[in-house]
C-alpha cells in the first residue's frame, strides 16, 4: 500500500483513530482504579503525596509527547505519528505490571506517556481532515466517546478484575489492544492528504516554522487563549478522574460506590459528547464551548451537596455530561480555527499545555486529600477552574486569513 492511501483506506481513519484514542480513555483512568488498591495494600509504601508524584510523572509524559509529536506530525505525517504512539504506549503500559518499586512504576508511567501524549492530537488532526464539510464538530465528539468509552470499560474492568485478578492485570489488559490495532494500522491507516500535498514539511526547519506559525498571521491570541483553556479543561478531566473515587470516600462512600460514581461519570461524558458535536455543529464552537464550560461550573459546584440513594449517581451524570465534551469542544474549535498545515501543531501544543493542566489537577486533589478538605471544597476549587475555561473560550478570536486559508483547504 501507498503511503497515500486509498478511498477504501479512507473509510478505516475514523474506526482506526477512534480505538487508538480508546487507549488514551484507558490511561485516563486507570491509575485512579488502581490507586485505592494500591494505597490499602501499602505497595510501595505509597501515601496520597507520593502517589500523587506518580501520577503525576505519566502527566509529564503526556506533556512533552503532546508538545514534541503534535509538532513532529505536521513534518513526518499524520499516520507514522499515530502508530509510534500507539505501539510504545502499549509496550510500556504492560511493563508497569511488574514494576518493583514506585519509581520504576513511575518511570513506566512517564515513558509511556511520551508516546501517548501524541496519540489524541495526532488522531484529531487526522479525523478532522476526513470529515465532511460542516461536521467536524461532529467528527472530533465522534472520536472522542472513544477516550470515555475506554475509560468507561476500564472502570468496569476496575470493579471486576481488581478484586479477583489484582491490579497488574488492569494494565495487562489495557495494554492487549495494541496486538491487533497497530497491525490493522500499519495495513490501512492512510496518510494525510494535505500532508503529501505540502512535502516541504520535512525540511529541517519544518518543526520550528510549524510552531512560530501559531503566532503569525493574526493567531497569536487564539493561540494563548486556547493553551489557557486546555489548561483549565484537562486539569477538571483527571482531576476528578484520578481522585474522584477517593474524594466519594472522604464524604462516607464504600470503595464499590465511589468506583461506580467514577463509571457514571464517564457514561456521562459519552452523552455529553453526542449531544456537544451536534450543538457546535448547529450553533458553532465558539459559544458551544463557552456554554459547556458555564454548565460545568454550576454541576460541579452542586455536588459538594451530599444526596441519597440515586440522587448522587444522577448528578454525577450530568456533571460528566458537561465536564468532559467541554475539552472536546476545545478541540473541535481549534480544528476550526487553524488550517490543516498546522493543525496538527495547534492540536499538540494545546493538549501540551492541557497537560499541564492534567497534571495540576491530580496535585491539586492530592493535596486537598491530604490536607482533608477535599470534600465539600474539591468541589467548589473545580467549579471555579470551570468558570476560568469559560473565559478562556470566549477570548478566543478567529482571524480573518483563517477564513480563506480554511476554504482552499476544504476545496482541496
Amino acid at each position: 500500500m501507498s503511503a497515500r492511501g486509498t478511498v477504501r483506506d479512507a473509510r478505516w481513519v475514523l474506526p482506526l483513530c477512534w480505538t487508538a484514542v480508546l487507549l488514551d480513555g484507558f490511561d485516563l483512568v486507570v491509575l485512579g482504579s488502581v490507586l485505592p488498591v494500591l494505597l490499602d495494600e501499602g505497595q510501595w509504601g505509597l501515601t496520597p503525596a507520593s502517589a500523587s508524584l506518580v501520577s503525576t510523572a505519566g502527566l509529564v509524559g503526556m506533556t512533552i509527547g503532546a508538545l514534541a509529536i503534535g509538532t513532529v506530525t505536521d513534518v513526518v505525517g499524520r499516520r507514522k505519528a499515530l502508530i509510534f504512539a500507539v505501539g510504545s504506549f502499549s509496550l510500556l503500559t504492560a511493563l508497569c505490571a511488574v514494576a518493583p518499586s514506585a519509581f520504576v512504576f513511575g518511570l513506566l508511567r512517564f515513558l509511556a506517556g511520551l508516546g501517548l501524549g501524541g496519540c489524541l492530537p495526532t488522531a484529531i488532526a487526522l479525523v478532522t481532515e476526513y470529515a465532511k464539510p460542516g461536521r467536524s464538530g461532529s467528527a472530533t465528539t465522534t472520536i472522542m466517546t472513544g477516550y470515555h468509552v475506554g475509560a468507561v470499560l476500564t472502570a468496569l474492568l476496575g470493579i471486576a478484575v481488581l478484586p479477583n485478578l489484582g491490579w497488574p492485570a488492569m494494565f495487562l489488559i489495557g495494554a492487549a489492544p495494541a496486538l491487533v490495532l497497530v497491525p490493522l494500522m500499519v495495513r490501512y491507516l492512510p496518510e494525510s492528504e494535505s500532508f503529501l500535498a505540502a512535502p516541504s514539511r520535512g525540511s529541517s526547519g519544518g518543526a520550528a516554522a510549524a510552531v512560530a506559525s501559531l503566532f503569525r498571521g493574526g493567531f497569536a491570541r487564539a493561540t494563548l487563549a486556547f493553551w489557557v483553556t486546555s489548561f483549565m479543561g484537562l486539569l477538571l478531566v483527571y482531576g476528578l478522574n484520578t481522585w474522584l473515587p477517593e474524594i466519594m470516600r472522604a464524604a462516607g462512600y464504600p470503595l464499590g460506590a465511589a468506583l461506580g460514581l467514577l463509571l457514571t461519570l464517564n457514561v456521562g461524558a459519552v452523552i455529553g459528547l453526542v449531544v456537544a458535536g451536534r450543538v457546535a455543529d448547529r450553533v458553532g464552537p465558539r459559544p458551544a464551548t463557552v456554554g459547556w464550560f458555564l454548565a460545568s461550573a454550576v454541576f460541579l459546584a452542586a455536588l459538594s451537596i451530599r444526596l441519597p440513594g440515586i440522587g448522587v449517581y444522577v448528578a454525577v451524570l450530568v456533571a460528566g455530561c458537561f465536564v468532559f465534551s467541554s475539552q472536546v469542544l476545545v478541540y473541535a474549535y481549534i480544528g476550526r480555527v487553524y488550517p490543516a498545515a498546522n493543525r496538527a501543531t495547534g492540536l499538540g501544543w494545546s493538549a501540551g499545555m492541557g497537560r499541564i493542566g492534567a497534571i495540576c489537577g491530580p496535585l491539586l486533589g492530592g493535596a486537598m486529600l491530604t490536607a482533608g478538605v477535599a470534600y465539600p471544597w474539591g468541589f467548589y476549587a473545580f467549579a471555579v477552574i470551570g468558570l476560568l475555561g469559560a473565559l478562556g473560550a470566549a477570548l478566543v478570536r478567529r482571524p480573518a486569513q483563517a477564513d480563506r486559508r480554511t476554504e482552499e483547504s476544504t476545496a482541496a
